[in-house]
């Protein structure tokens, strides 16, 4: 088998990410629906991630910047666009009328987002803990 040129320890390692990961996400039942409309596809969970990012270091999120923020290579404009008017519509993400340009656009998280991210970030440092104790 291929996984003997593996060490023991990489091979500890790399199960205890594919648990920590999969527990918090997908093998997760207490998940909150935003997290779990976020972790849907690969482009919703690398929007979420890039999105939050952003939120937390303080930047303006305009449409543009937000659709920007994850590589073309993982979803068309259109499928962008759809992803983040319907966490609009959901109430994950809020949108304002920019103070400056009338038809601009400016994006943030919900406080029910913002509080669901805050716990799963929470939950995955205490599983993280929990994982180099053992």
């Amino acid at each position: 088998m291929k996984f003997l040129k593996i060490d023991e320890t990489s091979l500890k390692n790399s199960k205890k990410l594919i648990r920590r990961v999969l527990s918090a996400s997908i093998d997760n039942p207490n998940n909150p629906e935003s997290l779990n409309f976020f972790q849907a596809d690969t482009y919703r969970f690398y929007f979420l991630m890039s999105f939050m990012w952003e939120a937390l270091e303080g930047n303006e999120i305009s449409q543009e910047y937000a659709i920007s923020l994850v590589p073309k290579k993982f979803a068309s404009r259109i499928k962008r666009l759809q992803v983040l008017k319907q966490a609009v519509q959901l109430g994950y993400i809020d949108e304002q009328q920019s103070q400056v340009d009338r038809r601009r656009r400016i994006y943030f998280p919900s406080e029910t987002l913002l509080n669901d991210f805050v716990q799963y970030a929470n939950d995955s440092d205490k599983a993280v803990k929990i994982d180099k104790a053992s």
